[in-house]
Parts: C-alpha cells; structure tokens; sequence
C-alpha cells in the first residue's frame, strides 16, 4: 500500500461591520485588521469544499469539489 498526502480547501465566509467614510477606506480598514489579526475567521458558514490529491513537489494538478 501506498501514502498519499490529500490536500482539502474550504472557503469559509464571515461578514464583518466597519465604519468608514468610503469603500475603499473600508476596504483598507479590513485588510490591515486582517493582517495584524483584529478580524480573524471563525468556524463560519462554508461556501466550497475541494480536495486534490498532492505530488512529490506538494502542488496538485486537479481539484475535485466535494
């Protein structure tokens, strides 16, 4: 028998509240929050489910949604 290393990826969504005078301000807001770990993803609601199985180099060729 064989290993295999199996790689799975979820796309988790959480929607989080700011204010701001702009979009774009927002958006800046968000990002550096994220980086410095101020917004940071709970067990949310999964949006996509996807598996593939990995090469010698860790990189897949094919992803399977499941």
């Amino acid at each position: 028998m064989k290993n295999y290393v199996i790689a799975i990826e979820e796309t988790v969504v959480q929607n989080f509240e700011v204010k701001a005078n702009s979009q774009e301000e927002a958006l800046r807001k968000v990002e550096t929050g994220y980086k410095n770990g101020h917004y940071v993803l709970e067990s949310g609601e999964v949006q996509a489910k996807k598996m593939s199985v990995l090469n010698s180099d860790n990189e897949s060729d094919k992803w399977i949604e499941f």
